[in-house]
């Protein structure tokens, strides 16, 4: 298991792990329970080629935590709360729900990895957390990507937007396409699995461009028609032209994201109007922009874009196996 306090596994004591109190042992039973009729009701996922999806998240109040699965492991998160537990306590609290779910779900121990989310305000969006650098190949919609399940708090595929890249690849065909805020590139992926004349993948890191750069070359997609480039969203588009550059776009931002390396700090209530508007400028007549964040207290508000059309598509594009209908929020804008 890994968290932001340094890498952890579950405890390796005794071949059923170590004691556990009488509550922690009905909570991890509940736990089991749970998962067991999840994982029934979603067991023709993979049937249909899904084979990294969410299974569980929050069901239980007593087990806050997310579960979920990229083909033959897990990742699970634990959302933050107050609990009356010390920190000794706690550790083998989780190492119990990770050993539930390795038994519930026969996945090995060793393929089960656990971070802690805490809340980020100000900073960026996808911290380190570790350096083991446990990568694997996984498959979505006929697409081979890398996620790594050790170092971040997020893996390099988000899969709430499953949805989403698969409506992106299926009106890419011919388009000039712009992912913004690319993080590993799966937008992009797609794009060009759709058949886009150009993708123009940009983000401000050059951890996740590489990545991205990777996810598009494991899937054959390298041309000079589909550079990667180093650039915070906002300053990249205002250095453009205001011509039509681009058919069609992807825009998903964090809520707040700063970085040493510039003295930008992006706030998605305060930022996303004047980046879409200056987007729009660049886009071609009917050209459209899936603009999404995951800001529970967002607001848009289509008047402030100059836009002839923004439709809210969340129920479209969330995943029917999520709990949370909002895990985000997705618009469609057409130029």
């Amino acid at each position: 298991m890994t968290s932001p306090l340094g890498p952890q596994r579950p405890s390796a004591d005794a071949a059923n792990g170590p004691a556990v109190d009488s509550r922690t042992a009905a909570q991890s039973q509940a736990f089991a329970s749970r998962l067991q009729k999840l994982a029934r009701h979603l067991r023709r996922l993979p049937t249909k080629g899904v084979t990294c999806y969410r299974l569980y998240e929050r069901d239980i109040p007593e087990v806050p935590l997310v579960v979920d699965r990229y083909e033959d492991h897990l990742h699970l998160t634990e959302y933050d709360r107050p609990n009356e537990r010390d920190t000794a306590a706690h550790e083998a609290w989780l190492d119990q729900m990770a050993r539930t779910a390795s038994e519930t779900l026969e996945v090995p121990l060793e393929k089960v990895f656990f971070k802690r989310r805490k809340r980020q305000v100000g900073t960026t969006q996808h911290e380190q957390v570790s350096q083991d650098r446990y990568e694997i190949e996984v498959h979505e919609g006929g697409l081979r990507f890398i996620v790594n399940l050790s170092d971040y708090i997020d893996t390099g595929l988000f899969l709430d937007h499953r949805i989403t890249r698969d409506m992106v690849r299926g009106v890419a065909a011919g388009k000039r396409f712009l992912n913004l805020f690319a993080y590993t590139g799966a937008f992009s992926v797609y794009a060009a699995a759709g058949g886009a004349a150009e993708v123009v993948t940009v983000d401000w890191s050059n951890t996740y461009l590489q990545w991205a750069q990777r996810n598009m070359r494991l899937n054959g997609f390298e041309s000079p028609q589909m550079p990667f480039i180093r650039s915070d969203a906002v300053t990249f588009v205002d250095q453009l032209s205001p011509k039509p550059h681009f058919d069609l776009a992807v825009v998903d931002p964090p809520t707040f994201s700063n970085s040493k390396r510039t003295e930008a700090v992006w706030d998605v209530q305060r930022d996303s109007a004047p980046l879409l508007r200056a987007l729009l400028k660049r886009m071609s007549p009917g050209g459209v922009i899936y603009y999404s964040n995951n800001f529970r207290g967002f607001k848009m508000e289509p008047g402030e874009l100059g836009a002839a059309d923004v439709h809210e598509i969340s129920n479209q594009t969330v995943p029917p196996n999520y709990r949370n209908r909002k895990i985000h929020r997705c618009w469609r804008i057409v130029a």
